[in-house]
């Protein structure tokens, strides 16, 4: 048997990418979890003077990730992290260790995430959900000064 399905879009917009747009955003962590990026995205996308397009982050670090996550329940990237952490426990046994017991298990959790993300932009807005974010998640023990590069590349206004 086979579920009926519906689906609807918008008509297709034509954009020429005639504005790249970069800058580099500096986070200083304070030890492992999410540290919210929205608000910073979203200015620089205002600041590009962004109406359609794409922006795109890179984490350039192998130790920390991005992710879009809900922003309603903390309790979920509590949860998150604790998946995280009985993914790539500190104490497993891992061969890498030169830099500390986290730095194995910071290396595979960025593995399971991303380093980099892209959000679309339409009318000069963020196109994310109502509920979602964007955070950069320290993996590492201790605090990290994590840089992150932002790109938009689309119509400009």
């Amino acid at each position: 048997m086979t579920a009926s399905k519906s689906f609807s879009r918008t008509a297709p917009s034509t954009v020429g990418a005639a504005s790249i747009v970069s800058s580099l955003l500096t986070v200083q962590t304070s030890g492992p979890g999410f540290v919210d990026l929205t608000a910073e995205i979203v200015k620089f996308a205002e600041d590009a003077g962004a109406r359609e397009g794409t922006v795109t982050l890179f984490v350039r670090h192998t130790s920390a990730s991005l992710s879009i996550q809900e922003n309603a329940d903390p309790t979920v990237l509590d949860d998150l992290m604790t998946a995280l952490d009985r993914l790539a426990p500190k104490h497993a046994g891992w061969r890498h260790d030169a830099e500390g017991p986290d730095d194995m298990p910071a290396h595979i959790k960025t593995l399971l995430t991303a380093t980099s993300l892209q959000i679309p932009v339409l009318g000069g807005e963020l196109a994310l959900g109502t509920w979602q974010a964007i955070y950069l998640i320290e993996h590492r023990t201790r605090p990290h000064r994590r840089e992150i590069v932002l790109q938009f590349i689309g119509e400009s206004a």
